[in-house]
């Protein structure tokens, strides 16, 4: 039987779950220790680095490898080619991120004490919504540092686009990105959430259905 607009109505109105609230208030676990642990990490290798340099990105702040030595590294190769200096200044999302965060995880908590499958729902929108956006903004951050390259650079290279996912060469570096336990812990956030919404309107579809069923 098809759910009729009627009864999704029903669905979309009736209380999340009390094992669904208990759920989304552990949830909020994860999304909090994001805030400690680096979300991606940048990292280049070359014959005169055959330790590699590397960047990590948190919520909230860039962090160098070698007790923060590396980032200095990289801003004075990237200055050879006319790149953009790595700091948190060039990365405004870093003062959004932490917000971001924040409010989701106080209506989080509010659709867990107060919320009906319609908040829930809702919510798992703006997360998914949310998400894409800082993941777009990052890609366009990247695409920015390899295109915007001063004319007046020591050594010219032409505009390229930074590895966004998994292993790039450029010149004789060997380039990562990667994403960290950061970018984990956010991702079971809100793929939980988004389960759960999932979860509730599929179950209640043949519930709703019975219950018109019976007052037929």
């Amino acid at each position: 039987m098809k759910l009729s607009v009627g009864n999704f109505m029903e669905v979309l109105n009736a209380p999340v779950a009390r094992r669904s609230r208990l759920l989304l208030l552990a949830l909020i676990i994860p999304l909090v220790l994001s805030f400690f642990f680096p979300l991606w990490r940048i990292a280049m290798k070359a014959p005169q680095y055959p330790r590699g340099l590397h960047m990590d990105i948190y919520a909230y702040k860039l962090s160098g490898g070698n007790g923060g030595h590396d980032v200095a590294e990289l801003n004075a190769l990237n200055h050879y080619i006319g790149m953009h200096k790595l700091d948190r200044a060039g990365v405004p999302e870093l003062g959004w991120i932490p917000f971001a965060f924040g409010a989701l995880a106080l209506l989080t908590m509010r659709v867990a004490a107060l919320g009906r499958v319609r908040d829930l729902v809702d919510l798992s929108v703006l997360i998914a919504y949310v998400t894409l956006f800082f993941f777009a903004r990052f890609i366009l951050m990247l695409y920015r540092y390899g295109h915007d390259l001063d004319p007046t650079a020591a050594l010219k290279l032409k505009p390229f686009m930074p590895v966004i996912v998994g292993t790039k060469q450029i010149a004789n570096f060997t380039t990562q990105s990667y994403p960290l336990a950061g970018t984990v812990l956010t991702g079971i956030f809100a793929g939980g959430v988004i389960a759960l919404a999932v979860w509730h309107c599929l179950k209640a579809g043949p519930h709703a259905d019975a219950m018109a069923e019976k007052g037929r």
